[in-house]
């Protein structure tokens, strides 16, 4: 494989690896090229950004390598989280919002363990959306952040208490679960559009 295209792929791989970043170790496995390889291709993509009008830069931490904005630019991204937002969100998102819905308060680990995935980037997408909120921290070891619903939350799904959730059904399989699941984010999504729309 050529060069260009190891150092394109390497570049789609930081993108891809998100906050969690990815080491050279990773990349050396996953590109099947030995350390040094990778190294000498991040150093080139390290001068691509920096010597070109991009917008992107290479942050490393410890031994992790992050694809990150320009410092120099986050007047911009500022405005970019100050835009009300219009368009739909993620399944993802929604999955999130549902389990922090019904099982507030919770912490984002207990979030992961219920979805099977990390949810930092939907638990950070309805914080920026003002759906919820943080509402304290569990005792314990770190004591992490509890998230619950907004009043924004009430407003956009024109509730006026928790009460007014629909309840969840009792003794069904998975199949059923996901039906459900389904029907609940489809009319979350209807409910957040037309607020939008207003």
């Amino acid at each position: 494989m050529k060069m260009t295209e190891l150092k394109a792929i390497l570049e789609g791989l930081l993108f891809a690896s998100g906050d969690d970043g990815i080491t050279v170790k990773q990349l050396s496995r996953i590109l099947e090229v030995n350390a040094a390889t990778v190294e000498h291709l991040l150093e080139e993509l390290k001068y691509d950004y920096e010597h070109v009008e991009r917008g992107m830069m290479i942050m490393q931490s410890h031994q992790v390598f992050h694809l990150t904005t320009k410092p120099e630019h986050s007047a911009y991204f500022k405005r970019l989280l100050e835009t009300p937002q219009t368009s739909r969100m993620s399944q993802a998102a929604l999955e999130t919002l549902a389990i922090i819905a019904y099982r507030q308060p919770i912490t984002r680990t207990e979030i992961e363990e219920i979805r099977g995935v990390k949810s930092d980037r939907p638990v950070q997408t309805l914080l920026s959306r003002s759906l919820i909120e943080e509402v304290g921290r569990r005792d314990g070891v770190g004591r992490p952040i509890l998230f619950g619903t907004s009043k924004d939350f009430l407003i956009y799904f024109g509730l006026t208490s928790l009460e007014e959730l629909p309840p969840l059904p009792e003794n069904v399989d998975q199949e059923d679960i996901e039906h459900e699941a389904d029907l609940f984010f489809e009319k979350f999504h209807t409910q957040m559009d037309n607020n939008m729309a207003d």
